[in-house]
């Protein structure tokens, strides 16, 4: 049976990242990562939002990177692992745990909303940036629009 542990996510950071050293040198960064969905629900047709926090750990030279260019409310896309962490409560002596996500490669993302040359939320157009390298695919080539966009890209005439 073959397995897979893959998470691809793109959201905003909710806090500043957390860098720190090892003793060795090596540099772990946490953060705190939003992810938002929304829908429109049959009944009503009203507009429903969730968001959805996960935390993310960071290790090395993109710890460091990551550290250095990201700050509070910076949108990201990350691709990672899930990692489970368990633990005993030193105040109630039970059994903790938390599902968090190991970052195995990112890109960075313009912070532009709703721009018309980059197709999304988050960018993605001329003007994103990568992680110094550290992504797993080359960063969209995009030459002022994106590939799903339509001639007529009129947001008025969206039905949902």
């Amino acid at each position: 049976m073959a397995n897979l542990n893959k998470v691809f996510l793109m959201g905003r950071l909710t806090r500043d990242p957390e860098l720190r050293f090892t003793t060795s040198g090596m540099a772990i960064a946490k953060l705190g990562l939003a992810v938002n969905r929304s829908w429109r629900a049959p009944e009503t047709r009203e507009v429903k939002e969730e968001t959805t926090f996960v935390d993310v750990d960071v290790f090395g030279k993109q710890a460091e990177t990551l550290g250095q260019y990201l700050k509070k409310g910076r949108p990201i896309y990350i691709e990672g692992r899930l990692k489970l962490e368990t633990w005993d409560d030193k105040q109630t002596g039970q059994k903790r745990s938390r599902l968090g996500v190991v970052l195995e490669s990112f890109q960075f993302i313009d912070g532009g909303t709703g721009s018309r040359d980059g197709g999304s939320e988050f960018g993605g157009g001329p003007e994103s940036s990568t992680g110094g390298g550290y992504t797993s695919s080359p960063p969209p080539q995009s030459g002022g629009t994106s590939p799903s966009a339509s001639v007529d890209d009129d947001d008025d005439d969206v039905p949902f």
